[in-house]
């Protein structure tokens, strides 16, 4: 028996990853994503098929993704398939059902309020079984079958700063979207002789992931990607992590035991498809995981307050619950 795990790259296959530790085993598996900094990183050691990116509404690129799919279908016989999506989802599920293989579409934790695109589309589809991560809207059609945040609690800690303070600011592997409005401010705040340098008295060592956002005119010195190793490894000995709030990086963040303060992409000004970012992190706030501002709201003191609160893996982590 055969699993095909299939995900965009990003917080759809971040969000794959973790779910495919709470669902039954199948003993083959095989990945489907795309190659990047993360995906090569996270899936070391894996068996996986790199396939050319699919972007927003990429027709193209679903059909391309379906002749994979045939050709993986041929040679591997798979028995089950499961997604987080995005579009991606659409160039294999639909084609998998139609040869009698199990397919399960999960639908992103961002999507808070309601589904996406892809899962309005494949809500449809004859015999793929579909879920939501969100309590608010299941029902009908839609499934919840757990929360990847599930997995995480927020305690009480006090972070012993050392000489210099590391902090960590990630905008995530978007390749689409830029998120300036983000680093604009923070170069400001975080600057070597800034506010937050002078609040707590001592030099600010800063990790600048930027993904696709231009930063040169900017005096940081930036790292567009890196791969997911590195970046856990960043993440887990910053003092203060700031992120976007997108699922990926939401949950890098907690698995490295961070308490992050998480500021929202927004369709207005061209940062995101629509206002999903705001929903998680509005939800993650309700949780009591992360810390949510606007980018010109972020303050000293939102920063600082972090140190208090470190998150832990919850002792008790319930399985995904995938319709037979």
């Amino acid at each position: 028996m055969t699993t095909v795990l299939v995900a965009t790259t990003g917080g759809h296959l971040t969000q794959l990853h973790g779910l495919a530790e709470r669902i039954p085993p199948d003993p083959d598996a095989v990945w489907v994503t795309h190659a990047n900094e993360q995906s090569t990183s996270l899936l070391q050691g894996r068996d996986v098929e790199y396939v050319p990116y699919v972007g927003q509404k990429d027709v193209p690129g679903v059909l391309r993704c379906m002749r994979h799919a045939h050709r993986l279908y041929r040679e591997r016989r798979p028995t089950r398939a499961v997604s987080t999506g995005s579009g991606i989802a659409l160039g294999y599920l639909p084609y998998l059902a139609a040869r009698g293989v199990e397919c399960h579409y999960i639908e992103s934790a961002a999507r808070v309020g309601g589904p996406s695109l892809t899962g309005r589309i494949l809500r449809w589809v004859p015999r793929v079984r579909t879920y939501t991560q969100s309590r608010r809207w299941s029902g009908g059609p839609w499934r919840y079958g757990g929360n990847g945040f599930d997995a995480y609690e927020a305690v009480p800690a006090e972070r012993e700063l050392g000489e210099r303070v590391k902090v960590v600011v990630t905008v995530g592997t978007a390749a689409e979207f830029p998120f300036r409005r983000l680093v604009l401010p923070l170069a400001k705040l975080l600057a070597a002789d800034g506010p937050l340098a002078q609040a707590l008295g001592r030099p600010i060592d800063v990790l600048w992931q930027t993904g696709c956002t231009p930063v040169d005119d900017l005096p940081i010195t930036a790292t567009p990607f890196l791969p997911a190793a590195d970046l856990m490894g960043a993440l887990a000995e910053a003092d203060i992590v700031v992120s976007h709030a997108g699922t990926g990086s939401a949950l890098a963040n907690l698995g490295a035991g961070r308490f992050a303060v998480m500021a929202s992409r927004e369709a207005e000004f061209g940062e995101a498809a629509d206002d999903h970012q705001r929903e998680l992190a509005d939800e993650l706030a309700a949780r009591g995981l992360a810390v949510h501002r606007a980018p010109a709201d972020i303050t000293v003191d939102d920063l600082v307050a972090t140190l208090s609160t470190a998150v832990r893996r919850a002792s008790e982590v319930p399985p995904f619950e995938l319709r037979p």
